[in-house]
């Protein structure tokens, strides 16, 4: 599968979660083993009205998102994997007025578990911060074949 393939199918994947799209999330850049997307700077992601800093939240959602999207990046059939563990170390706040970027990486796949890294950065690669992610792999048998031709652009 080569990168417009992947960032097709992790498109038409965060536009069925209804957070991403309120977010703005996009694609940036997919490898097989890795995934970037872009939280876009808005005025409903503030956290602190006064300085215009963004809301952690949107930075942890960002990252599950990124994480849990990746997926679709390093399984050849995409089956659903949901988050059983997100830890998110916040290294400083994300400057106001700028987009986030998340990149993703798989640390470890296994038959039943993926672990993941993920960075959420601004500008140079100045960290915001830091995540580890363990996602439960379901199987594609799990998932609507309606669903799962959506994601994947026809019958696979």
């Amino acid at each position: 599968m080569n990168d417009r393939i992947r960032a097709d199918r992790v498109t038409r994947f965060i536009q069925t979660l209804n957070q991403a799209v309120e977010l703005g999330l996009t694609v940036t850049e997919t490898t097989d083993r890795s995934l970037t997307l872009c939280l876009p700077y808005s005025n409903r992601i503030i956290g602190n009205p006064v300085t215009g800093v963004i809301h952690g939240g949107a930075i942890t959602t960002l990252m599950d998102t990124t994480s849990g999207s990746l997926m679709l990046c390093a399984l050849d059939v995409f089956e659903l994997c949901p988050t059983l563990d997100l830890r998110v170390d916040y290294m400083r706040p994300a400057e106001p007025h700028k987009p986030v970027y998340a990149r993703a990486e798989i640390h470890r796949l296994t038959r039943n578990i993926i672990f993941t890294r993920c960075e959420a950065y601004q500008d140079h690669g100045e960290t915001v911060a830091n995540a580890v992610g363990t996602f439960m792999r379901i199987g594609p048998q799990a998932l609507p074949q309606a669903y799962r031709e959506k994601i994947t652009g026809g019958p696979v």
